[in-house]
């Protein structure tokens, strides 16, 4: 289970569009930080600081073979994320259910 940080680094990494683009891109297999940054509106400084948070978040590996490094999905926090979220659909599922009932039974 996401212990208190490692979900805050997750929900933080994901909240920006640039951090899901590259993730975006990297579902589709490994790239190298350069062909990453080469689409982007932005410094390739600034996608580097960029991978470096999804990096903290665990959502992305790095490779490096020379001086080319390679940036690949890390599943694992990304459903360890996924079952989080659905841990907390299913319980305020199960309130608003029960909600319902209450409201149903006492019109």
């Amino acid at each position: 289970m996401l212990n208190s940080d490692r979900l805050d680094d997750t929900l933080i990494a994901l909240a920006d569009p640039t951090r899901r683009a590259i993730l975006d891109r990297l579902s589709r297999g490994q790239a190298r930080v350069t062909d990453l940054a080469q689409p982007l509106p932005i410094s390739l400084n600034s996608v580097s600081k960029h991978i470096r948070i999804l990096e903290r978040a665990g959502l992305v590996r790095r490779r490096q073979v020379g001086r080319d490094h390679f940036l690949s999905i890390d599943p694992r926090r990304l459903r360890e994320i996924t079952d989080w979220m659905r841990s907390r659909q299913s319980l305020w599922s199960q309130r608003l259910d029960r909600l319902a009932k209450v409201l149903d039974d006492n019109p």
